[in-house]
């Protein structure tokens, strides 16, 4: 058994591929291995994979043969993985040399389901370096008391599956899985339910991986129908909470942030297409119509007045075509 399995999705990321896999090259240990899932490139990415195969120790190529988004690649390099412990990578980002190294000897030292770690992030020349939001490091905490406060950010708000390593136990409890087919906010039920659902879970300060923003394949840069797959992701994160057995204290922290997105969205809809802005409209008003009211009610309370005011115009707007009887779409 390997020790560690990295999963690195790629798709048409041809410009940014090789300096992905010139890190990996420069994180390979003889119990390493690298699954490399190339999700249907068409641009020369397939190319350059074909080439790792053979010349990146550990390598092992995986190809789909449609397209089919990087939730389900993941889980392709999640099923195909025999490490003790596994992680993330997406195909344009980076790692500094030895960063795995020192991941696995961290994980293996604390003992727990998963261990989450900072990052930086690149966009343009500038370099940023993000925080997990969580105070205490290096310390085996309970992942269900890292999920509130409902008003401030929190480590199920850093949602970067590429940020940590995971035990392999986490595979087998069926809690490493993404929602397949989610084109966009794939990370956001997946991180909720690990800290739902794992038993432990602790945070370091390491840094090494670099996160490359601006990149304009990436989804979060391009305004089709595929961004409002958040919606489907959403209401996921809202309905594990719902069946939570503490359902009463995780609910406003999942409806918060559901409709956080939706005000971020609709307050920048300029960027999508029309007929996708009209339909970003349509489903958020009937994703409001669909959360639970009395949270709701409780988040909008406590929201700032420029997106509880955005927020309460859609909801009116949900209310008004469900008396019609025309209904809103989901």
């Amino acid at each position: 058994m390997p020790t560690l399995s990295v999963i690195v999705p790629f798709y048409n990321v041809r410009q940014y591929a090789p300096d992905t896999l010139r890190s990996l090259r420069a994180n390979a240990r003889d119990d390493f291995e690298f699954i490399l899932v190339d999700d249907c490139s068409t641009d020369g990415t397939a190319d350059i994979l074909a080439r790792a195969e053979h010349e990146l120790p550990g390598a092992v190529l995986v190809r789909h043969e449609r397209n089919g988004g990087l939730a389900t690649a993941r889980n392709t390099g999640i099923d195909r993985a025999r490490g003790q412990y596994l992680t993330f990578l997406d195909g344009d980002d980076w790692l500094a040399p030895g960063h795995y190294d020192r991941l696995v000897a961290t994980i293996e030292g604390l003992g727990c389901d998963f261990v989450r770690t900072d990052h930086v992030q690149c966009t343009a020349r500038a370099r940023t370096v993000y925080r997990v939001p969580h105070g205490r490091r290096g310390v085996v905490l309970s992942p269900r008391d890292a999920i509130l406060p409902a008003h401030r950010s929190t480590s199920v708000d850093y949602a970067y599956a590429w940020a940590g390593i995971y035990h392999r136990r986490l595979v087998e409890r069926g809690l490493l899985h993404f929602t397949d087919g989610l084109r966009t906010a794939e990370d956001r039920p997946w991180i909720w339910k690990l800290h739902r659902e794992a038993e432990s879970f602790a945070v370091t300060g390491l840094l090494g991986v670099f996160y490359r923003r601006g990149v304009a394949s990436s989804l979060t840069q391009i305004g089709d129908v595929r961004q409002l797959d958040f919606l489907r992701a959403f209401d996921e994160v809202v309905a594990g909470a719902a069946d939570d057995p503490d359902a009463a204290n995780l609910l406003p922290k999942a409806v918060r942030t559901y409709c956080a997105i939706i005000s971020h969205h609709l307050g920048s809809i300029e960027r999508f297409e029309p007929a996708v802005a009209r339909k970003l409209k349509t489903m958020s008003a009937a994703a409001l119509r669909r959360m639970p009211q009395d949270a709701l009610d409780q988040v909008l309370g406590s929201m700032d007045t420029e997106r509880a005011t955005r927020l309460r115009r859609l909801r009116r707007r949900a209310v008004a075509g469900s008396g019609t009887g025309a209904g809103v779409a989901a």
